[in-house]
């Protein structure tokens, strides 16, 4: 695991200073050594965790005569069998490092090398022969990878800070990303906050041919495509559970687990806990007072029945308030998610016990239905498919009678309100009448995203308004008639929007702020490719939520954490964000969203005040709070 960066120029570089920049800027993600490689057209520079072969594997990373030379971010989790294959087939390596594998599987297939690596991994190759340069990222998106490219120059790193480091790269905000973070609380990829800096985007290639300055990106693994299979879900689905739990706990040094009792989290720790030949440590967060939602109890019962270490956190308002700014800092991105002090805790506590190397449950939820908005969206999105297709509404779909929910006065005046549960149904075939054709049902279910189109523009500034080209936020979920197989695209979707720009770029950057590998067993592509494979032979979107997930782990995670009610990551988030606002909120006020033209004066002193409004989860005002912050830091880099 480490930090990457360098520059690629079609003419001589006259500087290398700018990489040395970049990669002290990225020591965090690599405290264990450093490295470079520079010729007349290729700067490269590496800070090192070292996790696998910890004497030796210093990167960069060569071949046998040299001539391909390899910088990598991430681990291959499938490099034992890989080395095998090589060495039969002659190849000689100088190293036991898992990465060293990819120059020789470049030797032999090319660029196609990628097919066969099984793990996480964002690298630059440079053929020294071919005068070409090949960047590659993994197929989930785990690893980041961000790229300034200029008119023959690329210049590229392992986050934005380390690009504004160099010296080369404005910091230049784009309205339209802008505008995309406030709906989403994110930047989807490709796009960053700023006009020059783009990521490239997972499970793709960019070839960079120097002498011509011919660039080629391209995709190079798609979930959709997966083959269809045939057989039990649930024996197919343990079988590569078993597979990816025993050679994703590879490691030369400690390996732990964030536990919180949940379903996912526990999966994850039993199958390792299993696999694991050493001592597998838990650590779990939770809150003063241990209330309801404190997940303390549950997760060290489960760590004493896998018989592992446990080691809690318990996270007060105090330390969030004065630690946010370097949260929003180490994130790297704006990312308007409360609860990434838990991400953060977690993994300090894990550094703090010299565990290196840590495994999440993220991805459960996204890849077994464990989100109820994302069914509907499903099964709304099918709807509105077939009315575009018949030209009428299935009236029995969209209008269902339904007794009140209790017989007490709020209970009766709610249910004559939505007309015994009639009117719903009319607003929900209006809204699929009114929306544009090729617009899924998605993100527009989320009360936050309702919200943000509908006040949004009252917060901006009118020049601002002026430089958007029109609301994209809808461009994510809108494809052409007909849709096929909406169920897999909608797991594409979740994947692609907030597993990967919310839960997984958070969780990458606020572990390796400690200088801590996280490691996501829900994410490996053939866990995926299987489940996917399943889906489109028999539909599992309708049964009760994880149904194939648990089926698969009958007998090794404990009935009682599956029986368990679906539990978020659940922060005081009320309490944490009045804290800040206290604190921090007077920020906005005449702010650098304000001098930027982004947010009016009126629009800033309203949002100032922390508007917290009773549905939904991220309001706008925390989402400029902490696009503030960003900007205040990443613009003086």
């Amino acid at each position: 695991m480490c930090g990457i960066c360098g520059i690629v120029s079609r003419d001589p570089i006259q500087d290398h200073n700018p990489v040395l920049r970049m990669r002290e800027a990225l020591v965090h993600r690599g405290p264990d050594g450093e490295g470079q490689f520079q010729d007349s057209n290729v700067s490269l520079g590496v800070r090192r965790l070292s996790i696998i072969d910890l004497t030796g594997g210093w990167q960069p990373l060569y071949n046998e005569d040299h001539s391909v030379v390899l910088i990598v971010n991430g681990e291959i989790y499938n490099f034992v069998e890989l080395r095998e294959q090589l060495e039969s087939a002659g190849h000689r390596f100088y190293t036991r490092s898992d990465c060293e594998t990819i120059v020789h599987l470049y030797e032999d297939y090319g660029i196609d090398c990628v097919q066969h690596l099984r793990g996480m991994f964002a690298f630059a190759l440079y053929d020294t022969k071919r005068k070409r340069v090949f960047f590659a990222r993994d197929r989930l998106g785990e690893k980041p990878f961000y790229l300034h490219i200029s008119p023959g120059r690329i210049i590229f790193g392992s986050e934005i800070k380390a690009l504004l480091s160099s010296g080369l790269v404005p910091f230049e905000l784009d309205p339209d990303s802008v505008d995309l973070y406030f709906h989403y609380q994110y930047v989807p990829e490709p796009a960053t906050p700023l006009k020059q800096i783009r990521k490239l985007p997972a499970a793709h290639l960019l070839v960079v041919d120097i002498p011509s300055w011919r660039l080629q990106e391209k995709c190079y693994w798609r979930m959709e495509d997966a083959v269809p299979l045939e057989g039990n879900p649930a024996d197919l689905i343990k079988a590569e559970l078993e597979t990816i739990s025993k050679i994703i706990v590879r490691a030369d040094v400690p390996v732990g687990v964030a536990l919180s009792g949940g379903m996912d989290s526990g999966t994850i720790a039993a199958l390792a806990a299993r696999q694991y030949p050493g001592t597998l440590h838990a650590f779990c967060v939770g809150y003063p007072g241990r209330p309801s939602y404190d997940e303390r109890k549950d997760a060290s019962s489960l760590a004493d029945f896998l018989k592992i270490p446990f080691h809690e956190i318990e996270l007060t308002t105090q330390d969030l308030v004065s630690f946010f700014p370097q949260l929003v800092f180490w994130r790297d991105d704006p990312i308007a998610d409360i609860s990434g002090f838990g991400y953060y805790s977690v993994m300090k506590a894990a550094r703090d016990q010299n565990v290196p190397v840590m495994m999440q449950g993220q991805g459960g939820d996204e890849l077994f239905w464990g989100y109820s908005w994302v069914r509907e969206a499903v099964r709304e999105s099918e709807q509105k498919a077939r009315l575009l297709k018949r030209g009428f509404p299935e009236w029995w779909n969209y209008f269902k009678l339904n007794l009140p929910a209790s017989l007490t006065f709020y209970g009766a005046r709610s249910w004559m309100s939505s007309m015994g549960g009639l009117r719903p149904g009319w607003q929900r075939l209006q809204f699929h009448k009114r929306s544009p054709s090729d617009q899924m049902i998605f993100y527009d279910l989320s009360s936050d995203f309702q919200r943000t189109c509908r006040e949004i523009a009252s917060y901006y500034a009118n020049g601002f308004k002026e430089e958007l080209n029109g609301c994209k936020a809808y461009d994510l979920f809108s494809f052409a008639q007909p849709w096929k197989s909406i169920d897999i695209c909608m797991t594409r979707l979740i994947h692609e929007t907030y597993l990967r720009e919310n839960g997984v770029a958070q969780g990458d950057r606020l572990s390796m702020a400690s200088s801590v590998e996280m490691r996501l067993p829900f994410l490996d592509y053939r866990l995926v490719e299987t489940v996917i494979g399943l889906r489109k032979n028999q539909r599992d979107d309708m049964l009760p939520p994880k149904a194939w997930l648990k089926a698969a782990v009958q007998g090794i995670v404990p009935q009682w954490i599956m029986s368990r009610p679906k539990r978020g990551f659940e922060p005081p988030t009320r309490e944490w964000h009045h804290a800040l606002f206290q604190t921090y909120g007077s920020l906005l006020k005449d702010g650098f969203l304000v001098d930027s033209g982004i947010l009016s004066p009126q629009g800033a002193s309203e949002l100032a005040t922390g508007p917290f409004p009773g549905n939904v989860v991220t309001p706008i005002s925390f989402k400029a709070l902490v696009l503030e912050l960003w900007c205040r830091k990443f613009s003086s880099l």
